[in-house]
């Protein structure tokens, strides 16, 4: 079974992102993109929307104000970075609510539980095995392929992805970013997860990457020698 799905949000990035996020599954399909409730209101009169990714804050109409008014409405996900407005989001039988920044493995949830609410389904549609993730820098969208990275060091806030020729910095916690990995990496410390095919020696208390020295955390001890083995 394919689903035919919308975005309506009048940031540019946000939009980008989910756009992204659904180019990773299969038998989804983006009809449209919108910047407003009242061009969205246009696509629907002409297309016929399965799912529909919903910002709540919008100027001139707010999205839980266009989908109280729709008629005919489709399954929706609000999305916003916001916290405040989840209950009105689910005041409106939504099947989540996804605050901003979104990481792929939140939107993943998000998209199983409108596939398990589907009575015309009977089986996962999805498919997790991009290798690789997009993320914002700069207000630019990178790629980053999970092959190439060496660890990922936390800087509060932010991560820094030390890659062989460049690193990048960007707005993610390590345990949201952590999410988004497969398994070849593994957490050895609060501040640091390490790609298992670029560890290059190690002993009890650190491994190492090249040259690069990473404590292992004492938690995480017992875990990472398991892994090791």
């Amino acid at each position: 079974m394919s689903y035919r799905c919308m975005i309506v949000d009048d940031e540019s990035l946000a939009r980008e992102l989910i756009e992204s996020h659904l180019g990773q599954l299969d038998n989804f399909t983006l009809v449209a993109s919108c910047t407003s409730a009242i061009e969205a209101s246009k696509i629907l009169k002409n297309e016929s929307i399965d799912l529909m990714f919903l910002d709540i804050e919008m100027p001139v109409l707010k999205g839980t104000d266009f989908f109280k008014n729709l008629i005919h409405k489709p399954k929706v996900i609000f999305t916003t970075a916001y916290r405040d407005y989840a209950v009105d989001g689910f005041d409106l039988n939504a099947v989540d609510y996804l605050l901003k920044p979104i990481t792929f493995s939140r939107f993943f949830r998000a998209i199983e539980k409108f596939v398990n609410q589907n009575p015309n389904t009977s089986q996962a549609t999805l498919s997790k095995d991009a290798d690789y993730i997009f993320v914002t820098k700069n207000r630019k969208k990178v790629k980053i392929d999970f092959n190439q990275i060496l660890y990922i060091e936390s800087l509060k806030d932010y991560v820094k992805v030390h890659m062989p020729d460049v690193t990048h910095t960007v707005k993610y916690s390590i345990s949201n970013f952590e999410k988004e990995l497969d398994n070849r990496f593994v957490r050895v410390h609060r501040s640091y997860i390490v790609n298992h095919n670029k560890i290059t020696a190690f002993t009890s208390k650190d491994v190492e990457v090249n040259t690069i020295e990473i404590p292992i955390g004492e938690k995480y001890r017992e875990e990472v020698a398991k892994f090791l083995k």
